[in-house]
Formats: C-alpha cells, structure tokens, sequence
C-alpha cells in the first residue's frame, strides 16, 4: 500500500496567471519582470497540428518572446551508456559491445526536449563542477534550453546513471544522485522561486529531493501556474504535501502499480488503479503504458487511450517516457485538447525510440509535426 492518501489536486485548467518573467534571448541574460502583461497561451503563434487531414499544416514560425515558458525542474545526469546482449547474471562477468557517455536526466531530458520542441524552456537544477557537468550543460544550450538557473556546485560531483542498454531497445538503469541530490540550498532563491511562477506550466520528477519539488509545485499552485509530476525517480513514497499541489501526476504503469499497490497488467487492472488514485483525490492521472500506448484519466469522465504511433526500427527508449511527458505539457501549454495533447506525445516518442541516447534523441518540432502530418493524409 502506497503513501498516496487524500491526494488533492487543483483544476488544471486554472493557470493563466500574469507572468511576472519575461525571455531573455540569451539563456545568460538575467530575467525581467513585468507584471502588468497577462498572456492567453491559446493565441501564441506556434506551429500547429491538427488531427483533421483536410486542415493544412500551418507553416512553422517564432514563438512569441513573451509565451510563458515550460519550467522544468529536476535532475541532470551524465548517462553512461554499455551496448550488451543481455544482462549479466549473478556474480558473472560479460564484455559490453559499445560504450559512451551522453547527456541525461529526466530533468535535463525533459527540458531538451521542451528546447527541441521550439518552445520556451528554463530548466533549474544543479551539476557538479566537473567534466560531466559542463558536458550535461552544452547539452541543454545545444538544445535551445535557458540556463539562467542551473547551478554549478563544488560540493558533490554531477549525477550520473549506467545505463545497460539490450538489443531489443530495452534498458535497465543504475543512478548515482550526486549534485541532484546533494547541496541544495534550504530555500530556492527569489529568482528561482519567480521563473516558477511566470511559467505556463511546470514539470517535476522524483530525481531530486522531495523537499525541493515540494518548494516548487507551492509557489506554481500559489500563482496558479499547473504542475505535471512525473512519477519516475526513487521509489521512495510521494509526500501528501507535494501531492496537494500537483495537477496532472504521470506514473507508467510499473510505477502505478508500486504507488496503489494494485496489479497493473491489463486495462482494466490500471483503470480500477487509478480509480484508487481518484479516490484518493488525484484528478487527472497521465499513463505511459509503454509499448501499448498511453491513457489519460480524468475524474469523471472517459479515458483517452492512445496507441503508440509505430517506430522503423527501436533503437533505444532510455528518453522515451521523459520525451512523452514533456511534448504532452508543451501541447498542454500551447492549449491543445487533450487528445491532441495525447497524440503529439506519442509522435514525439515514436521518434525519440529511433535514435540512441536520450537528449541526441529527442526531436525537433518540424519532425513532430511531419509525422503527424503523414499519418492525417
């Protein structure tokens, strides 16, 4: 049985609050507040997609400067990545086809993949001062990512993560918290705390320390800004406190399992799981369920199944639920309806499977938009 009780959660669609922070161009320029605009994100001018083939694909322009950004907070890693055929047994020793090291983390890979999706994004974490750290930073500039308030600190080296990856694409992780876990300040700063609350919305995983989510998701509930928690990380229970604050909570299906203690092995097993979590007060529950697609759960209401939109070939899934997860809250954000949220995830991870590592393969927003494209015609 899980710490999951009384879980509340507040209307997700209560968020459009004043931003108080304006884009810089530059990821190193500080951040200026101006509190008298107010922004309808259903009205930024972003490219677009459509589920109806007789639309045509609105041609890809800037962003707004001033579209309120897509936050992330979370961990950042260097992956360690070892190619092998199977995973070692007990007490036995096997010789890796390949290794390499690439940027990671589902905080970093969830802001990545913001970035890549042309769409506003400031990512707050932390890495060490090392080679790893300025590997995991050149990532997330590479990526289009604000690094304003990303941390370099000397008191604990970057995270880092062996990831044993198999030829079927499967992986299993290790991870080493290292500056995600380590060396956070009592309290965020100001600065931090007011990027949180111009943002459009804001992304949380379980990599960093509960009390620092917990930070976050108040001062997003405090301005009205909504909060997507994604499940995956330790799998330590989730504080009631941090789940009062959260608007849609995305576990994948092991993951919902562990939390409700209830069998995940059919549809119906996880709907009568995340009836559990409604009980429970979790409004909006989002659910990876891997090879067979996802499903958004709603109180009260129909869940939204969605399949997966079928790869060429599987290369890798290690950034395949963080790619889902973040190209959902970028639809979110831009206002779409949620089965148009749905399907633009599921496009982007289709794609992020084809390419090795996580952040190398998170895709850009013409690629979404393409592939969409070609299964409306």
């Amino acid at each position: 049985m899980s710490s999951m009780r009384a879980i509340a959660s507040s209307p997700s669609q209560q968020w459009d609050s004043k931003l108080q922070t304006h884009l810089p161009n530059v990821s190193n320029k500080p951040i200026n507040t101006n509190p008298n605009l107010q922004f309808k994100p259903t009205r930024h001018p972003l490219p677009c997609f459509s589920l109806d083939s007789s639309k045509s694909q609105t041609p890809l322009t800037p962003i707004s400067p001033t579209a309120p950004p897509l936050v992330v907070v979370g961990s950042a890693n260097a992956d360690i990545y070892v190619e092998i055929e199977r995973l070692p047994k007990e007490g036995e020793t096997i010789s890796a086809k390949t290794g390499q090291t690439l940027a990671g983390g589902k905080g970093a890979n969830q802001a990545a993949c913001g970035g890549k999706l042309a769409y506003p994004t400031y990512f707050v974490g932390q890495v060490g001062e090392d080679a790893h750290g300025k590997l995991v930073t050149e990532a997330l500039r590479g990526g289009g990512v604000h690094l304003d308030h990303l941390s370099s600190v000397g008191g604990a080296p970057t995270g880092h993560a062996v990831v044993m990856l198999q030829g079927d694409g499967q992986n299993s992780i290790i991870i080493v918290g290292g500056a995600n876990m380590s060396c956070w300040p009592e309290r965020l700063s100001d600065e931090d705390l007011r990027v949180v609350r111009g943002a459009g919305i804001v992304l949380l995983q379980r990599e960093i320390p509960e009390e620092v989510n917990i930070q976050v998701a108040q001062a997003a509930k405090s301005a009205g800004v909504p909060v997507i928690l994604d499940a995956g990380g330790m799998d330590a229970p989730i504080s009631q406190e941090l789940l009062n604050y959260v608007d849609i909570f995305s576990p994948n299906e092991t993951e919902l399992g562990r939390l409700t203690g209830m069998p995940t092995e059919s549809f119906e097993h996880i709907s009568k799981a995340v009836a559990k979590c409604h009980k429970m007060g979790v409004k909006q529950v989002l659910v990876k369920l891997g090879d067979k697609g996802s499903a958004l759960f709603v109180e009260g209401e129909e869940p939204l199944k969605q399949p997966i939109i079928s790869a060429a070939k599987v290369l890798d899934t290690t950034g395949a639920g963080d790619t889902f997860t973040a190209s959902f809250a970028v639809a979110f954000v831009e206002g779409k309806s949620k089965k148009e949220c749905l399907r633009f995830a599921a496009a982007a991870a289709s794609l992020c499977v084809q390419v090795k590592g996580a952040i190398p393969s998170m895709p850009e927003r013409k690629s979404v938009l393409k592939l969409l494209q070609s299964l409306s015609g």
